[in-house]
């Protein structure tokens, strides 16, 4: 089964992820016929690795995604566009999630802030103090939830999508003999 035309244009072709500078030294594994077909199973897992690799690692989330799939036989072009489940306007939504859902995890207790108005001397020296920690320091103490978090949802979202990958192929294999059924009776 080949991808519908609307979004045909969006999937890389092996000369693209040949050429590319980034997927290039995997050239000689590109060749491989199992990479390109179009089978609910590489299809699925294509898309659940590039959910996975696209919402997990903030860089490089196209290398890394190819790698998994040359390595577990995964449709490529699924998983290189399936990366950008992560995108500008997605980023920040899934980061806050992610680093929200890791100090859930990790039991850490929510900032409780006082009202400006009923405890504005707290309130300022707090600020104060915030503003004193560098930029390392801010990311080493959201590091810990943050990466927790992003583990979890990209887990989460790469196992989902290979669910629902699976049941939309199988919905509309269904669908199409149900049809084929119908218009020979």
């Amino acid at each position: 089964m080949n991808p519908a035309p609307w979004y045909q244009r969006w999937i890389p072709t092996e000369e693209k992820l040949r050429q590319s500078r980034w997927l290039g030294w995997l050239a000689p594994w590109l060749g491989r016929p199992s990479l390109w077909v179009w089978s609910r199973h590489g299809v699925a897992l294509g898309v659940a690795l590039g959910v996975f690799f696209g919402m997990l690692v903030p860089i490089a989330q196209i290398p890394a995604s190819a790698i998994a799939a040359v390595a577990l036989r995964a449709n490529l072009p699924a998983a290189a566009a399936s990366t950008f489940v992560s995108n500008p306007i997605t980023f920040a939504p899934v980061y806050y999630l992610a680093y929200q859902l890791g100090n859930v995890v990790l039991g850490n207790e929510p900032e409780q802030r006082a009202p400006a108005q009923a405890n504005a001397d707290k309130l300022q020296k707090q600020l104060k103090e915030e503003k004193q920690l560098g930029f390392w320091q801010r990311l080493k103490l959201m590091g810990k939830p943050l990466m927790v978090g992003l583990v979890i949802l990209a887990t989460a979202f790469g196992l989902f999508s290979y669910v629902l990958i699976s049941l939309i192929w199988f919905a509309s294999r269904w669908w199409r003999e149900y049809k084929a059924g119908k218009g020979q009776a």
